[in-house]
């Protein structure tokens, strides 16, 4: 009886925690931290649109390098990556306890708030190991990293169909994404109720643009995975930054990665009111 008691006592002193003030902080933070990063990632993807990159890349690694570059930047990277692990910390909480919200406690919810943790965990571990000296790590190019563990997959048994299924998969997550923010999904993650008419649609503009030009990101980078999976080449597999430029082959040339990349930064805005507005 004691140690069920210990258990429940534990159990309860857990979830107190995990509704405090400080986790829910924690999530605000990494809100604005993610919001940073995919502003950053619009503004380097417009610079490579116009051919101003100046070899950097448009993805998570081209926006810590960037950071990294500014007056007082290592210790603006500390915060980001202190940050991102404070939004790792309060997805565990909801894959431990639930999310906020009347059906935040279903399995599915709770499963995709434990994925998110591990996401953002190595999110975190990657921008601080690169504030501590390890340039190999936040900085990283996602398209090498990408090559690198599809050649390594297609190595693996029935490898072609590991990689194939995992691009479909990242293609159908970002039509998901996409559509969900077309709808407006996000809404009931919000506290409308504290926003302004003005407020409400601006944040439904950089909601609905912002959602949906990262999962047509995530959706062509999924469809690349598969074409490297059915061709059998591990270059045909592109991270963000190669997905991005590959936009400005299309005939509308760089202006259609001109119109993502804004979305991308929309996007980022879009996290800044999560920051703000959202339910944690």
């Amino acid at each position: 009886m004691a140690t069920g008691s210990a258990t429940t006592q534990g159990f309860g002193q857990a979830r107190r925690a995990a509704n405090s003030p400080a986790v829910a902080a924690a999530a605000r933070a990494g809100f604005v931290a993610r919001g940073v990063i995919y502003v950053l990632i619009g503004f380097l993807a417009v610079r490579i649109a116009f051919a101003d990159g100046g070899g950097k890349q448009a993805d998570r690694g081209g926006a810590v390098a960037e950071i990294a570059e500014k007056p007082f930047g290592m210790v603006l990277l500390w915060l980001l990556g202190v940050a991102l692990a404070g939004m790792s910390l309060w997805r565990l909480s909801e894959a431990a306890f639930g999310q906020a919200g009347p059906d935040g406690k279903k399995a599915s919810k709770r499963v995709m708030a434990a994925g998110r943790c591990v996401f953002y965990g190595f999110v975190s571990y990657s921008v601080l190991s690169f504030a501590a000296g390890d340039k190999s790590s936040g900085g990283s190019s996602s398209d090498e990293s990408s090559k690198d563990i599809t050649a390594m997959a297609l190595d693996w048994p029935y490898g072609q169909w590991i990689v194939a299924a995992a691009g479909i998969g990242v293609a159908a997550a970002g039509l998901w994404i996409a559509a969900r923010a077309v709808m407006r999904k996000y809404h009931k993650h919000l506290k409308l109720s504290e926003l302004s008419a003005r407020a409400r649609k601006a944040v439904d503009v950089f909601g609905v643009f912002g959602g949906t030009a990262r999962g047509i990101v995530f959706a062509v980078a999924g469809g690349f995975a598969v074409t490297a999976a059915l061709q059998h080449e591990p270059g045909r597999a592109k991270g963000m930054d190669d997905t991005l430029r590959s936009f400005t082959e299309t005939p509308a040339g760089p202006w259609l990665l001109v119109l993502v990349a804004v979305g991308l930064a929309a996007f980022g805005v879009f996290s800044w009111a999560n920051a703000r507005w959202r339910k944690v």
